[in-house]
């Protein structure tokens, strides 16, 4: 009869962290008017100033993405009458990366500038332009990890640790730094934007053989 071979099975988790070098910005336009056609018409004209002050600044047109576009009544209960149409909602949503991030609180102040009471951030978040090199450091941490439990459970077994039969990765992913969102913001004055830090993680399921 065949014996079964010994083995154990660890999960690892491990974290890197790095200086992040992309800050990914949420920027909106929204235009509340008695009309449809004012609504519509200052929304992207408020939207196209804004994309413009964000050229101006050196932002690529691959970094800029309109995720958003929306044109809506709005309508009010009265009694007697039901449901009259009180005004029109245009609004619409920029995704942007900003890769300078030294130039990033003057140029979300100018973007802010350029929409004027119409523009509306809904947040930003931090993160990397090339992950690849962090996630890589994450994994090794993780493997470290497993190995180091792996061979604790071994000795604790009376037995040695022999070579990996199995390796899966687990669900790992990068943790942003996110900034809570801001509403109505006017900008007299820049914001300063600090990057922080940003990690990523990952985790890993390891077997083992077990070696008398």
């Amino acid at each position: 009869m065949t014996e079964t071979p010994r083995s154990i099975s660890v999960t690892g988790s491990g974290t890197a962290e790095a200086a992040p070098d992309l800050l990914m910005l949420s920027i909106g336009v929204e235009c509340r008017r008695a009309g449809v056609d004012a609504a519509y018409g200052d929304a992207a004209r408020a939207s196209s100033a804004i994309t413009a002050v964000l050229r101006d600044h050196g932002v690529a047109n691959p970094d800029i993405t309109n995720s958003g576009l929306n044109l809506r009544a709005e309508v009010s209960w009265q009694e007697g009458r039901g449901q009259l149409i009180s005004g029109y909602l245009a609004s619409s949503m920029l995704t942007v990366r900003l890769r300078d991030l030294a130039a990033a609180s003057g140029l979300i102040a100018a973007a802010v500038a350029a929409g004027g009471d119409d523009v509306r951030l809904n947040g930003l978040e931090f993160g990397f332009a090339d992950p690849a090199a962090v996630h890589a450091r994450a994994r090794e941490a993780a493997w470290n990890d497993a190995r180091t439990a792996a061979e604790h459970y071994a000795s604790l077994a009376g037995a040695r640790l022999g070579g990996a039969v199995s390796v899966t990765q687990q669900s790992g992913m990068a943790q942003p730094i996110p900034l809570a969102a801001m509403q109505r913001a006017v900008a007299s004055e820049p914001l300063t934007v600090e990057a922080g830090g940003a990690s990523a993680t990952a985790a890993v399921a390891v077997v083992w053989e077990l070696l008398d």
